[in-house]
């Protein structure tokens, strides 16, 4: 641009204490003397790591520029400080996006410190400010020439430059404002955030003529975006309605969820999964800006203890969408549009949306199969599973043949089809049952009718999941092929070996056998799915027989939905031995689902009609939803809304 919205240039960088041992960062004399006292009077007794006590705080510092912290929205620039932004305001340090918050070098235990990274308010309606940063922290800020005239309003305390390395310290209990003068041009300004009953705010009121650049620069990066999608996208408003349904529907549900995942970035849970793959993808994306690619791929482990994929995933959202989470969003965002296509393969149009639309917007799914409410809770927390089951999802998709699709198309879609297969099982290690018999089950078909291009295209794209067992092995020596934690007691609760031992004690008639019980209880979780409600055992178990049936006795059904089924069948196989916690089953429960309803709409419709003749559609015009259908139709734009004018005439 011509005239682009300045720059401030901002860093920030947490303390734990120690002046200079805590960070790289130069301070001005006034400045580490402030931040000392307000951390003693925060923090008294607070001590630094020193390999032997146990209550503790670490603060080492990545190499950044000028020992501020990284920041991923600075990859392709080269920041004085963290990074450069366009405007402040903030009514809280978690809204600004502090990437470093998730290092996996602050995942301390409960006892290792009296440091708190953040506080969560868990009261179900505040959904704006949910999360409070507790971590102390030091801001610093650099205004170039055009934001002369401007005012910084604040919160808190700042430190303002007066002559030399002299500051003056000022604190406001509520927001006052400062106008920015000449002098305080290309000056470092720092913001503390160190008092436990004090939330540091600011909003910068920028001038007119800054404020003008800045509406300048938003309008024609609006006007460029609308213009490629006009000069590339043939709109149909008729056909929005559906995407823009499950979009709003999407977002909705993420508001309530967590709100950060929507282009913010909130520090994630001490002691979960999610900040160990966060974590690990910081460090990797330091390692590719340092040149060193053998670390990157490496990935923090020798041998995987943690599933694989996540961590790769995300150090390329990282430099594609800087620190927020829109990577992992978008893939949310698309999911719903997977599971409506995948439906559609095998049960009905109408049938079709209106599953994926309770799948979307009604919490049905999390009494059986799964809902969307589901993958976005573990999304948002930095989990691989809704990962590795929208890689799932759509491997099955390119896997089983559309009528009119070109051999060679199918040839390609089969390889797309088998390298998503494997990056779903790189992902979750878990899903090698479903992947493996999907694959297996494809090529059995292409064998049968000879199209042996089609077979080596499958396995060729699942054959990149050898990249894991070679990882371990070149960089352990390990013949470990996924993760290392597969037999883990915290997992592996009832081995197939255990199950065999359960049927020798029921054999014995020993009913308080401890593998009788240990089996009774897997199996009880695991057929109380995701809500883990026992009344639900008798629903699941009934899902699970038509898995039983269709797979194995349903010779008169679709054999691509024979093979979905016989992979669900086995993926339940994890349920029956391994820890049944809802992210491991929640997109086996949804193929379930999927696998009843064509069983339902093929089968157990007609057998219920047979019996009692009427009575269905007497339900259906008693319960009114024919205006339901119609609606139906009108959202998928296959019929056009009825009007006065098309009605026939003895209708009118």
């Amino acid at each position: 641009m011509t005239w682009p919205a300045p720059r401030i240039d901002e860093g920030y960088q947490f303390y734990f204490g120690d002046p200079q041992a805590a960070t790289d960062v130069p301070l001005p004399p006034e400045v580490a003397q402030t931040l000392a006292r307000q951390f003693a009077t925060a923090y008294p007794g607070v001590q630094r790591c020193d390999g032997v006590t146990k209550s503790c705080c670490r603060g080492e510092a990545f190499p950044s520029t000028k020992g501020f912290a990284f920041s991923a929205d600075a990859i392709f620039e080269h920041p004085v400080f963290s990074r450069r932004v366009t405007d402040i305001d903030f009514s809280d340090p978690v809204h600004l996006r502090l990437g470093d918050i998730n290092r996996i070098t602050y995942n301390w235990p409960q006892d290792r410190c009296q440091v708190k990274r953040f506080e969560r308010d868990h009261h179900s309606l505040n959904i704006f400010d949910r999360f409070r940063l507790t971590f102390p922290l030091f801001l610093a800020y650099r205004f170039p020439a055009a934001f002369a005239g401007s005012d910084l309003c604040w919160r808190g305390t700042m430190l303002w430059p007066r002559t030399g390395e002299h500051f003056d310290v000022v604190d406001h209990t509520g927001m006052t404002c400062r106008p920015l003068k000449p002098d305080d041009i290309g000056r470092t300004i720092y913001a503390v955030s160190i008092k436990r009953g004090e939330r540091l705010a600011m909003h910068l009121r920028a001038n007119e003529s800054v404020e003008l650049r800045r509406v300048l620069e938003d309008a024609l990066l609006l006007f460029g975006v609308m213009a490629m999608v006009f000069l590339l996208v043939k709109i149909d408003a008729r056909r929005l309605r559906l995407p823009a349904a499950f979009i709003g529907l999407t977002l909705l549900v993420t508001i309530v969820v967590d709100i950060n995942f929507i282009g913010g970035l909130r520090p994630l849970d001490d002691g979960d999964d999610g900040i160990v793959y966060e974590g690990f993808a910081r460090q990797m994306a330091h390692q590719v800006l340092a040149g060193d690619i053998v670390a990157t791929l490496k990935g923090e482990e020798a041998v995987y203890y943690f599933a694989p994929g996540l961590r790769y995933f995300r150090a390329i959202e990282r430099f594609a969408f800087g620190d927020t989470y829109l990577g992992y969003l978008s893939v949310m965002l698309a999911l719903p549009f997977l599971v409506l296509a995948l439906f559609r393969r095998f049960v009905r149009e109408r049938w079709a949306l209106i599953l994926s639309l309770a799948f979307v917007a009604t919490p049905l799914g999390v009494l059986f199969g799964s809902s969307l409410l589901n993958y976005i809770v573990w999304a948002a927390r930095g989990f691989p599973s809704p990962l590795a089951f929208f890689f799932l999802f759509s491997g099955f998709l390119l896997i089983i043949p559309k009528p009119a699709e070109a051999d060679e198309q199918r040839k390609l879609s089969a390889f797309t089809g088998g390298m998503l297969l494997a990056a779903a099982t790189f992902c979750r290690p878990n899903l090698v049952m479903a992947s493996g018999m999907m694959v297996l089950g494809a090529a059995l078909m292409a064998f049968k009718q000879r199209h042996f291009g089609r077979i080596a295209s499958l396995l060729g794209g699942f054959a990149t999941l050898l990249v894991s067992p070679l990882h371990n092995y070149l960089f352990a020596h390990s013949i470990v092929p996924f993760s290392d934690n597969v037999n883990q007691p915290r997992t592996l609760l009832m081995s197939p070996l255990d199950h065999l031992k359960a049927v020798g004690e029921l054999a014995h008639l020993n009913f308080k056998g401890p593998h009788i019980v240990g089996a009774v209880h897997q199996l009880a979780a695991w057929l109380s799915g995701p809500s883990e409600l026992l009344v639900m055992i008798p629903v699941h178990a009934a899902a699970v027989a038509t898995l039983i049936r269709i797979g194995l006795f349903g010779r008169r059904f679709d054999p691509w939905l024979r093979v979905v089924a016989l992979a669900t069948l086995l993926q339940h196989g994890i349920g029956v031995c391994y820890n049944n916690a809802t992210r491991y089953n929640m997109g086996t429960w949804l193929l379930t689902t999927l696998v009843a309803a064509a069983w339902l709409q093929q089968e157990g419709l007609p057998v219920f009609d047979r019996r009692w003749p009427g009575l269905r559609q007497g339900w259906l015009q008693a319960m009114k939803l024919s205006g339901l259908a119609s609606w139906i139709e009108r959202l998928m734009g296959t019929r056009p809304p009825v009007t006065a004018a098309s009605q026939p005439e003895r209708n009118r």
